[in-house]
């Protein structure tokens, strides 16, 4: 059975079942992505690049469509190139949203095609306009109602539609949503979970150890979007009432969604001008290699997740894989998997207040609380990769046979 993915990171969302397919002589598997994929062992990859970037005179409304139109042109000269060579895929499984695969019909009209359905935009009750101190301008509103005719096209063009969450699926239109089928790629539980011994050596030469009241915040980029700014401006308060507790904070300087700060480099030299903290006692690491993450995560006391109505971070149910005790926010994507009072705490996204209420408390009585972090634990289970590979061969049309234990 010959499986092409194609996805502009590749791998992307689809690591998990690309590798399995690919550790199966059955299984033919070929990848296509940008550029600057980083691929993954195992399996080719036939890189591509548009021959050109989006015109400066295009419709600002519209240069993402363009820009989408310049990706599905590259795409299908590389996909008429394997059809030449006598390549004929049974199913491609594809991220669509950089329009990778807005004409992969026309080079193979009867290959089964399976989109990753990561995000539908809405003018209204989602991320946009979510947050009042970044109120959306009416070139916003038009501009994501614009944005979504790729999206539609996405769903019009796919067999099969797949998306992670509940949330997720909520946001496509609802003359789609029986196309599409609710299942998470998973995450890699046997490389996480708890360890009482584990211990985090930072840069200061300081090694923090599993036990001590540490707090710990995770994202891909410091912003907004998954409300760094509520939790630096809980910090002061935090470490005032905690006088011995550290804070260990991960994520980048750069901008994966929304835009930065029109007064500072970053959003993490804004907030530390606004919320001056001891820096003895909070470590922004950036950007770290897994193994420092995850004993990251396993030396934490309390993990703080906070994100706008927007797409789930890995990180939230990779830190609940770890043991952590989780204070999330109380947004849809985040209700999803956490239920306040029982595997973690909610608070208000824009309530600092609460964040330092609850991390001071559930630091204070680390042994009162640690009842909340083994349902954690087995929640995240039905997040497994197993799982989700299961799920996935049965969306792709393949039958094979897996264990319920290799689904734990």
């Amino acid at each position: 059975m010959k499986v092409l993915f194609i996805h502009q990171n590749f791998p992307g969302q689809f690591r998990h079942i690309a590798a399995h397919l690919a550790a199966h002589p059955e299984y033919n598997v070929l990848a296509i992505g940008r550029d600057t994929s980083p691929g993954l062992p195992g399996v080719e990859l036939l890189r591509y690049k548009p021959h050109r970037s989006v015109s400066a005179k295009t419709h600002p409304y519209v240069r993402s469509f363009e820009d989408a139109v310049l990706h599905g042109q590259q795409v299908l000269r590389l996909l008429l190139d394997l059809k030449a060579k006598g390549y004929q895929p049974d199913v491609i499984v594809a991220h669509p949203g950089w329009g990778e695969t807005l004409y992969a019909k026309d080079a193979f009209p009867n290959t089964r095609l399976i989109h990753f359905c990561e995000y539908y935009y809405h003018a209204n009750g989602a991320d946009l306009g979510f947050d009042p101190e970044f109120p959306p301008t009416i070139d916003d509103y038009a501009r994501i109602r614009s944005a979504n005719a790729l999206h539609l096209l996405n769903l019009e063009n796919c067999d099969v539609g797949i998306t992670p969450t509940h949330w997720q699926h909520s946001l496509h239109p609802a003359a789609y949503r029986d196309k599409i089928q609710i299942i998470h790629e998973g995450i890699d539980t046997d490389r996480l979970g708890p360890d009482p011994q584990a211990t985090l050596t930072l840069p200061n030469g300081r090694v923090l150890k599993a036990g001590e009241p540490i707090i710990t915040y995770v994202a891909r980029n410091l912003e907004p979007y998954r409300g760094f700014h509520t939790f630096m401006r809980a910090l002061p308060q935090v470490l005032k009432e905690h006088p011995t507790c550290q804070v260990v904070i991960v994520g980048g300087d750069g901008v994966s969604y929304g835009s930065k700060p029109k007064d500072a480099p970053n959003w993490r030299v804004k907030l530390l001008r606004e919320n001056p903290v001891d820096l003895e006692r909070v470590h922004f690491l950036g950007k770290v290699p897994y193994d420092t993450y995850r004993k990251v995560l396993q030396v934490s006391a309390v993990h703080v997740y906070l994100t706008y109505p927007f797409v789930l971070s890995w990180s939230l149910l990779e830190a609940m894989a770890s043991g952590c005790l989780i204070v999330g926010s109380d947004t849809a994507p985040v209700r999803e998997v956490i239920k306040d009072g029982s595997n973690g705490f909610l608070v208000g996204f824009f309530q600092p207040q609460q964040i330092v209420e609850l991390a001071v408390k559930a630091v204070n009585s680390s042994q009162r609380f640690s009842a909340f972090r083994q349902p954690s634990r087995s929640e995240i289970k039905r997040y497994a990769f197993p799982m989700g590979n299961a799920l996935y061969m049965k969306c792709l049309g393949f039958t094979e046979v897996i264990t319920k234990s290799s689904m734990l």
